[in-house]
């Protein structure tokens, strides 16, 4: 078997079930491989800064279809998405705008996660009129970024040195309880971690994932953030370690954005706590 349908196979395992329809869209003049499905008000799901891509929401897709128009790019150089040869602030800018331009009716929910939520939120500040809300889940950008050593060594080895092995040592660092997600979710688990891999060797998605680093754990002015016309909601992880969530306490309180905290859940709320993480999602969606 060829890596190359290996990897499609292991894919196709993660998508069975889930009632999307994979597309490739041409995005600021970059292939983009988009997942979407559903109908009702769009909802644009932004990924974190793994090579796996979008499919890494796949525990909360089934609810979000039912009630939106569900949009789940990845981003490009991750997933199945082509690259791009500077994957900087600007070119998200062009690239997210351009998606909704062609994917969505009306200006959606734009949901971002991780580093990419520091990159979502600089577009909210220059072009928030595209969007109905935001909202930053374990977002960087609100703080500088200062990881303990040795989170900074497993995120360092899962890009440049990636394995099962160094994908889940940093997955055990990051999340609360790795292995309560891996009881849960089995084979699905394995496949996700087998097809995370395939992608991350590739010298595509190394380049992709120090892009997106680079830019997206910079922090971002208050007064910038204070720019941000569109209503903004964050949603945390009571156990995160990346990005503890004294950081969205603080943003919270001085920006006046809501905080929904989802417990017993660390970097990946969506991933360890999806009913959870779907419920604040729905709360944070209908604030006023």
């Amino acid at each position: 078997m060829t890596m190359q349908h290996s990897h499609k196979t292991v894919r196709e395992q993660l998508l069975e079930g889930l009632p999307l329809n994979q597309r490739h869209r041409e995005l600021a003049g970059i292939t983009t491989s988009v997942l979407e499905g559903g109908d009702g008000p769009p909802l644009v799901l932004l990924h974190g800064g793994i090579q796996a891509g979008g499919i890494i929401w796949w525990r909360v897709l089934p609810r979000l279809v039912s009630t939106h128009r569900v949009v789940v790019p990845d981003l490009p150089g991750l997933g199945e998405s082509a690259p791009a040869a500077h994957l900087d602030a600007r070119t998200v800018a062009a690239w997210l705008d351009s998606l909704i331009e062609v994917s969505c009716e009306e200006p959606p929910i734009l949901v971002a996660h991780s580093t990419p939520g520091a990159l979502a939120a600089r577009f909210a500040v220059e072009h928030g009129d595209r969007l109905r809300r935001l909202v930053l889940v374990d977002a960087a950008g609100l703080a500088p970024f200062r990881p303990s050593p040795g989170l900074l060594v497993a995120l360092l080895r899962s890009v440049m040195r990636p394995t099962i092995g160094s994908l889940e040592g940093l997955m055990g660092r990051v999340m609360h309880d790795l292995d309560r997600v891996r009881q849960q979710e089995g084979e699905r688990w394995q496949a996700l971690a087998s097809y995370t891999v395939s992608r991350a060797t590739r010298p595509s998605a190394k380049q992709a994932m120090r892009q997106v680093a680079r830019s997206g754990t910079k922090a971002i002015p208050r007064d910038q953030l204070r720019g941000i016309a569109v209503p903004t909601a964050l949603l945390w992880g009571s156990h995160d370690r990346l990005l503890p969530l004294p950081i969205a306490q603080a943003a919270s309180a001085t920006l006046g954005w809501s905080l929904h905290v989802v417990d017993d859940a660390g970097h990946l709320p969506h991933v360890e706590q999806p009913n959870a993480f779907l419920n604040a999602l729905a709360a944070a969606a209908a604030e006023q």
